[in-house]
């Protein structure tokens, strides 16, 4: 990481278009930009705001854009207030929900919370973040208190929010704690005195709760920086577990790597605006590259490289690298696949029903499709026939894909 004079120094070299043209890379809206471009010209260290509920303790790629657009400002030497929202994680943020969301216990908070540094200051700067949380004022403020924040905000503008009014206008039940969600983290910023507040697009209305609210308390009031909410491996959906589309941070390298490989070459273009760190004119000089003819496949090498890195300490990628090259593009199988023992009659085993038992396939169906698709190697030979049987009494290896392998010991019976 740059050292704290190092930072100055970065700032002081830009003018404040190239800052501002930088922090804007990736950035879907900034609002008011106009107040941001004073603020960078005056030359003062900014205080910028993000918070993180602690509602799921493991990060993916997803939750790094808004981690990397801290980086970029910790870079130009302003200050980052890293805010575990220990005390909004008990309310249950409805951002985007279609019913009340379950808040989290105390205990399931503080663990969430605890695994968080472990991951975030592989992005950020330690020595220029501040770690805090909300629970220090907002615990700290009795419910006469709580009272005087309300009457700062109405019912009418809680509902111009788009979720709140959906669920109103459906007859869905709106809980009144639901509401004390964007005021407690409005309020949040009046604390710290922001200047900036970064969250994604989903939280648009939170991030403006916080500004009208400081020019109610007397305060100048924070620029809102809004990031998009990055999508997933199959280029539809935002990343999300749930759906299974996500790349873990903690992932080994091989995974992630791999992940990384099988998105689509639109999409890495996506990835690379926000997920490198490499200075906008490189990237804009690879893709002219690919443009002209480059193989996107090695653009996406470099790319997938220096994620791995970013979390697995240099090297990591190329090793990834290799192994990726050697497996798929010279057939080289992976030493750690799983095993599997079954029992086979006289006639054998259905290929398709030892796919499924391997744990390659969800369904029969899905194996016999693949089959037809030429998607599966049995052995090393590609293998389309789909009434094929597997005798007892030897051992397969079956591939599915490019990524899912299985050793298939077969006993006679």
């Amino acid at each position: 990481m740059l050292s704290r004079p190092l930072h100055r120094a970065c700032r002081d070299m830009m003018t404040t278009d190239d800052q501002l043209r930088e922090l804007s890379r990736g950035t879907a809206e900034i609002l008011v930009e106009s107040e941001l471009r004073e603020r960078l010209a005056a030359g003062r260290r900014l205080r910028v705001k993000a918070g993180f509920d602690p509602t799921a303790p493991d990060l993916h790629l997803g939750h790094t854009v808004l981690l990397n657009k801290m980086r970029q400002f910790q870079q130009l030497g302003h200050e980052v207030v890293f805010l575990i929202g220990d005390f909004t994680g008990m309310i249950g943020d409805p951002s985007g929900k279609n019913q009340t969301r379950p808040p989290l216990t105390r205990d399931e908070v503080a663990a969430n919370a605890e695994t968080y540094a472990e991951q975030v200051f592989k992005i950020l700067d330690r020595d220029l973040t501040r770690v805090d949380f909300n629970s220090r004022w907002m615990g700290a403020m009795d419910a006469a208190g709580l009272i005087q924040l309300a009457s700062r905000h109405t019912v009418a503008r809680m509902l111009e929010r788009d979720d709140f009014r959906k669920r109103y206008q459906g007859g869905q039940a709106i809980a009144i704690h639901e509401f004390l969600y964007p005021l407690v983290q409005g309020y949040d910023s009046v604390a710290l005195e922001a200047d900036v507040e970064l969250g994604g697009t989903d939280q648009t209305f939170n991030l403006l709760v916080g500004r009208q609210l400081q020019q109610s308390f007397g305060q100048r009031p924070q620029v809102v920086l809004t990031v998009p909410l990055l999508e997933g491996l199959d280029g539809v959906n935002k990343m999300s577990k749930s759906l299974g589309n996500y790349v873990g941070i903690s992932e080994p390298p091989a995974e992630i790597f791999g992940k990384l490989m099988s998105i689509s070459d639109e999409l890495m273009w996506r990835y690379f605006e926000l997920l490198s760190f490499r200075p906008l004119g490189e990237l804009e000089a690879l893709r002219r590259r690919v443009d002209e003819g480059g193989n996107p496949r090695d653009a996406k090498f470099e790319l997938a490289v220096e994620i791995v890195d970013r979390f697995h300490g240099q090297g990591a990628g190329e090793r990834a690298r290799e192994a990726f090259v050697a497996r798929f593009s010279q057939g080289v199988q992976p030493e750690d696949m799983p095993e599997i023992e079954l029992e086979a009659s006289g006639e054998g085993l259905a290929i398709a029903y030892v796919m499924k038992q391997a744990g390659l396939v969800q369904s029969t169906s899905e194996a016999l499709r693949l089959l037809a698709q030429g998607g599966v190697r049995i052995d090393g030979e590609r293998c389309e026939d789909r009434a094929r049987m597997l005798v007892g009494g030897g051992s397969h290896v079956v591939q599915v894909g490019k990524r899912r392998f299985a050793r298939v010991r077969l006993r006679s019976l």
